[in-house]
């Protein structure tokens, strides 16, 4: 029996982090979680790092597909936060966005993590951006590396 199993160390990986402007409130959070993963569990240098800021979750998934399709990155990690309001736009941002962001991540050959809040309210975002649900940020980093090292298994 063959099992794969990949840590998390990749320090000479490249990870674009692609990340919304519009709640940045609460992504400035999302994104010091997944820089911290990046830097010191996995090891990745500074210099291997970018950070790409668009305006809100509607815009993520294109910064996204433009950066699986350089060449230039190992993974890249898409963040975000969409709170529900009293009207269907949610639906459609919050829809859109996972469903491309999902798309991506099944059509490229570099890992796209998702690090999008879907949140009904302020209090649950704030909680999962670092206090009492986690950092969503940093799992999205974690995984990111981790399916750097497994690709890297699967294809050597």
């Amino acid at each position: 029996m063959k099992i794969i199993q990949a840590s998390v160390a990749a320090p000479e990986a490249n990870v674009g982090i692609v990340i919304a402007r519009f709640n940045n409130f609460i992504n400035n959070s999302l994104l010091d979680g997944a820089i911290d993963a990046l830097k010191r569990i996995g090891q990745v240098k500074d210099e291997n790092i970018t950070i790409i800021w668009v305006p809100g979750a509607y815009e993520l998934p294109l910064a996204a597909r433009i950066l699986t399709n350089s060449g230039k990155y190992d993974a890249i990690v898409v963040l975000g936060t969409v709170i529900r309001g009293g009207t269907d736009h949610f639906k459609y941002v919050a829809g859109e966005a996972s469903s491309s962001i999902a798309n991506l991540a099944i059509t490229s050959e570099v890992p796209v993590t998702f690090g999008i809040l879907t949140t009904e309210n302020i209090e649950q975002a704030i909680e999962r951006a670092g206090t009492k649900k986690g950092n969503k940020g940093t799992e999205a980093a974690l995984t990111a590396l981790e399916m750097i090292n497994v690709l890297k298994a699967i294809k050597f």
